[in-house]
């Protein structure tokens, strides 16, 4: 379903992007937080262990950072994977005011075990694209999140 807008070709063509791309989003999403709740994970949580894994220790602004989240947000995510035994915070060697998170040998395992299981989800949501249609998908979101505001 499209606009109902009475808006002129190119405000109508904009409108049904925007609900094309949002829906899809949607329901991709609402897909694949079925499969991170059954490992009781949200998002975020999973999005934390998930750059640890590939990136190493980092302090909470980066996590934040990298996963487009607020400060008090990530608190409350580090928190939680802390209280779950999959992270630990411990105080950076090189500026003893800093913390940084890592992961615990039970996070590490974890996450090991559980990103490639998502990654067949995420590849089943994708399966439907070709390879040139991914390549493409992936230009044009880069192109909207980099746009200058």
């Amino acid at each position: 379903m499209g606009t109902h807008y009475p808006g002129t070709k190119s405000e109508k063509k904009t409108l049904n992007a925007f609900i094309k791309l949002m829906r899809a989003t949607e329901s991709m999403n609402n897909r694949l937080n079925r499969h991170l709740a059954e490992a009781d994970l949200t998002l975020s949580q999973f999005g934390t262990l998930e750059v640890l894994h590939h990136l190493g220790p980092l302090n909470q602004r980066s996590i934040g950072e990298k996963l487009l989240k607020s400060g008090g947000n990530i608190t409350m995510v580090i928190d939680n994977l802390e209280r779950c035994g999959h992270v630990k915070r411990k105080r950076d060697p090189d500026d003893r005011r800093a913390v940084l998170i890592h992961l615990t040998p039970q996070g590490k395992k974890f996450i090991e075990d559980f990103f490639p299981k998502h990654l067949e989800k995420i590849k089943e949501e994708f399966g439907v694209l070709t390879e040139v249609e991914k390549d493409t998908l992936a230009e044009i979101c880069k192109k909207l999140g980099l746009k200058e505001e």
